[in-house]
């Protein structure tokens, strides 16, 4: 039997967790860092950060935050937002995120998720759609 995973999936927009309400407004909830600490207590098996409006206002991922991230966790990390090229995904993994999770760009360039794949491992790119 396989057993239940716990894996928090958190909003960023720029280097703030933020709650969603119908996708519109958003609410300042907290410093990811700091989250993480409570995760790390709380033992999750994963955590997972979305920035949620990177694609849309065309950011790339802020290396910044998630190094601080990375530094601070200790358990599986994955990551969504502004990723458009295999560079950026590259760099993500080089920080310390086991995964790369892709929406607009499987999308777009489905070529994408095939190179990230091929040279990282197919368990390492979740794929929304």
């Amino acid at each position: 039997m396989l057993q239940t995973r716990i894996i928090p999936c958190l909003q960023l927009i720029d280097e703030s967790l933020v709650k969603a309400v119908q996708f519109r407004k958003y609410g300042y909830i907290g410093d990811p860092c700091n989250t993480v600490r409570i995760f790390n207590e709380l033992e999750v098996d994963e955590l997972c950060f979305l920035d949620i409006r990177a694609s849309l206002e065309n950011r790339i991922p802020n290396y910044k935050i998630l190094q601080y991230i990375a530094d601070e966790c200790f358990m599986p990390l994955s990551y969504g937002g502004g990723i458009s090229t295999f560079e950026q995904a590259q760099k993500i993994f080089s920080i310390g995120f086991e995964k790369i999770i892709l929406n607009t760009q499987a999308y777009y360039n489905p070529g994408l998720v095939t190179e990230i794949a091929t040279h990282f491992g197919s368990q390492a790119v979740v794929v929304f759609q």
